[in-house]
């Protein structure tokens, strides 16, 4: 079977996966919005597509490195503040992640146009979101 080949003409085997997206909770989000906005301009757009109240985070243009992310009311569940990151597989990186001594705290599941996604810890109890990209997924 040939490599699967990304964007940098590397084997996806070869593909160190990196954080992709950031997610912020707060008690008022309309007050969070402005602190980003006002301090390092960055630009917030509601986002319709889910089940809870979230605003997609532009954080900079697409020339400069960095992420962009999201922000929620944080609740009684108390989602964390977390970073994703981006894998070719989410059922793999998920069973990688119990093999070397982490947790799979939600397991996969899809967010409808966006992709799959699991939330997961490391050995040191710092939570973490990984997603395949899947434009299919409902």
């Amino acid at each position: 079977m040939p490599a699967i080949m990304i964007n940098t003409q590397k084997p996806i085997s070869e593909i160190m996966p990196r954080p992709c997206h950031f997610d912020l909770t707060a008690d008022e989000p309309q007050r969070a919005i402005k602190f980003y906005r006002d301090v390092f301009g960055w630009k917030f757009e509601k986002w319709e597509g889910g089940q809870m109240e979230y605003w997609m985070v532009t954080t900079g243009t697409k020339k400069q490195e960095g992420i962009n992310g999201g922000l929620t009311k944080r609740g009684s569940q108390g989602m964390p503040n977390m970073n994703t990151i981006d894998v070719p597989s989410v059922d793999k990186f998920a069973k990688k992640v119990q093999e070397k001594g982490g947790k799979v705290l939600m397991p996969k599941m899809a967010i409808p146009t966006v992709g799959w996604f699991a939330t997961c810890q490391d050995t040191e109890g710092n939570i973490f979101g990984i997603i395949e990209f899947d434009k299919k997924a409902k």
